[in-house]
């Protein structure tokens, strides 16, 4: 009782303390755009260091809401290291994805993946670091899984396991951190189609035939089956993408020397039907990226 509490004292406190507090960004969806950064990057590819590069490319169809921008962030693994972090392993408090950048010296912050709304702090897919389980069961149907950090150093440091394609019980001890999603484009770089008619803000995770990691967001409200349309239709090919999260607490935070570059999401049909979202929410589990 005690330590639910607390948490719900964190929760609506957040806004007056923290490493938050007088925060401003040069880039975040509806709290303004700097036209100078923003010009760097629109619809060409910007390198913001060596293994990051990102692009703002306008949607191929309008949005009913917002810019209709997708932002990606292309991660070479080889140039930077990969972290999972818990609140449930830690002090159980969850922190927005600027915090936990700031708290652990991270470059780049995103969702680990759906959490439990019954459970706030327990992912609602299996979620793996290391020795620490914050979800130890596979969930139905989510038959896709991040995996990074692997026990053998001459395996690629970070993939999109396709698990209609990928062995679960042979590869469940390959890597140190594992964290499950849904397909949106299966190993072969087929597209996979979604029966639920929910338009939303999403992040998406993909890979491509040369290693490459992409981490794909939009803010303005599109379909999964639209988004997946739009990605094959990327100048280049992807496989093994898997839906991370949707909504308000969707985020994709990334700090390069003096560049910042926050995007927070809104937009869920029938449940949170609005562009209001102004800022990030707490995350119990997220992925960092540390530059090398």
């Amino acid at each position: 009782m005690r330590k639910a509490l607390l948490y719900w004292l964190f929760i609506v406190c957040l806004p007056w303390f923290g490493c938050t507090q007088e925060k401003m960004y040069s880039h975040v969806d509806s709290l303004g755009v700097d036209p100078v950064s923003y010009a760097d990057y629109h619809n060409k590819w910007f390198n913001l260091a060596d293994g990051l590069d990102y692009i703002e490319m306008d949607a191929p169809r309008k949005s009913i809401l917002n810019d209709s921008k997708i932002s990606i962030l292309k991660v070479n693994p080889n140039k930077v290291d990969f972290q999972m972090l818990s609140a449930s392993q830690n002090d159980s408090m969850p922190l927005t994805a600027d915090c936990w950048a700031e708290t652990y010296d991270l470059n780049v912050v995103i969702n680990a993946g759906m959490y439990d709304l019954r459970r706030k702090l327990s992912s609602k897919g299996f979620l793996q670091n290391g020795d620490y389980c914050n979800n130890p069961e596979l969930y139905p149907g989510y038959n896709a899984m991040i995996a990074f950090n692997p026990n053998d150093t001459l395996k690629n440091n970070f993939k999109v396991l396709d698990l209609k394609c990928d062995d679960w019980h042979k590869v469940k001890s390959d890597f140190q951190c594992y964290a499950q999603g849904l397909r949106m484009i299966d190993c072969n770089g087929a597209a996979l189609s979604w029966n639920k008619p929910q338009s939303c803000s999403m992040l998406v995770v993909s890979t491509d035939a040369l290693g490459n990691i992409y981490y794909i967001f939009t803010r303005s409200p599109y379909t999964h089956n639209q988004m997946i349309t739009f990605m094959r239709g990327f100048p280049f090919k992807l496989t093994n993408a898997i839906y991370m999260e949707g909504g308000p607490q969707t985020s994709l935070f990334i700090q390069v020397g003096d560049r910042t570059i926050a995007k927070v999401g809104s937009y869920v049909s029938q449940t949170f039907p609005n562009d209001d979202n102004m800022e990030f929410w707490p995350l119990p589990n997220v992925i960092g990226v540390k530059l090398r």
